[in-house]
């Protein structure tokens, strides 16, 4: 009877994360072939696109391993930084902005938002961290040619 039940518990568990990581797939899948909202990128230009074309670029920095590793930094801290700056965003009086240096890729304006704008706010912050990190030209480090 016991074991019945945690079995039952077990499945509605494992079915609930299933649910949620094709509903984050199918999300980041829409978004990702939608025009992106970054200031400064070309019109009508996806983040799918935007991310071939810094594929592109790696091709063409000196050295080459500069700009993988640009690809890779962004690949491994995007995620959690988009995460961090999204709940400094929405708590700014919480913990983690209280141990955040300010940056410009924190959104405003979106203080308290309701839990079904999260995905949006998380999304923006996204791309604006990968077009801060792969798409603007700096003056030092790796050299990208602009996006196309």
């Amino acid at each position: 009877m016991v074991a019945g039940f945690i079995h039952l518990v077990w499945k509605v568990i494992w079915n609930a994360v299933v649910f949620l990581v094709c509903a984050c797939l199918i999300f980041i899948g829409y978004k990702a072939n939608q025009p992106m909202s970054v200031a400064g990128a070309p019109k009508g230009m996806t983040y799918v696109e935007f991310i071939q074309d810094r594929f592109d670029a790696t091709q063409t920095v000196k050295p080459s391993r500069c700009g993988w590793g640009m690809m890779l930094s962004l690949a491994a801290l995007g995620p959690i930084y988009s995460v961090v700056y999204t709940d400094v965003a929405i708590y700014p009086n919480g913990k983690l902005a209280k141990m955040t240096a300010s940056d410009p890729d924190i959104p405003t304006g979106v203080t308290g938002a309701k839990w079904n704008e999260v995905p949006d706010i998380w999304w923006n912050v996204l791309e604006r961290l990968s077009w801060t990190m792969l798409g603007k030209p700096h003056p030092y480090g790796c050299q990208f040619r602009q996006v196309q």
